[in-house]
């Protein structure tokens, strides 16, 4: 079964000079959604879009998926 990884995120903000704060804090993501984020579990798509706006990026650039056997 495919399971999301936020790792490109990570990357993504650390590229942006940012951190998970910052999306909480000016991009109104809830610390729920982070929470879930961290967990590895499925989070809305208007989430990854707001992100995707915030960060001027790709979906690409937030999310992969992996297969969860790895």
């Amino acid at each position: 079964m495919l399971i999301p990884s936020y790792k490109p995120l990570d990357i993504t903000l650390i590229k942006r000079d940012k951190i998970r704060k910052n999306l909480r804090e000016e991009a109104g993501i809830s610390g729920t959604t982070l929470a879930k984020m961290s967990n590895r579990e499925f989070v809305s798509l208007s989430v990854i879009a707001r992100i995707c706006e915030y960060l001027d990026c790709r979906i690409e650039d937030v999310v992969e998926f992996v297969d969860d056997a790895l």
